[in-house]
């Protein structure tokens, strides 16, 4: 089995959920997540969902969490980790259009 640390990328999403760089675990592939932070890119405060989608699911991982102006969400790091697996990704909204980036960590073990 070989292991490859991995980021995916998403800028300025707003209100409709969006895979974190269209990403969905592909077959014969076990992920687990090991960074996850959003930051806010506009003047004022944002809240912001993450859920896990297992394809068929969203499952919230925050619910409306305050982001201030500038500032990030650490949600997944350090301790925290999420696994996921075949055909799982994450998806994140915010409240405004166009107000966060996403950078998401990984490890793929194929």
């Amino acid at each position: 089995m070989a292991n490859s640390f991995k980021r995916k990328l998403s800028r300025s999403i707003g209100t409709s959920l969006t895979a974190v760089g269209s990403y969905t675990v592909p077959s014969s592939t076990e992920v687990t997540v090991i960074g996850l932070d959003v930051a806010n890119r506009t003047a004022s405060q944002v809240l912001v969902d993450v859920t896990l989608n297992d394809a068929s699911n969203d499952t919230y991982l925050i619910f409306q969490a305050p982001v201030p102006s500038g500032g990030a969400l650490a949600l997944i790091g350090g301790d925290q980790k999420v696994v996921l697996e075949v055909g799982d990704s994450i998806k994140v909204k915010s409240d405004t259009a166009g107000s966060v980036d996403v950078v998401m960590s990984i490890l793929e073990i194929t």
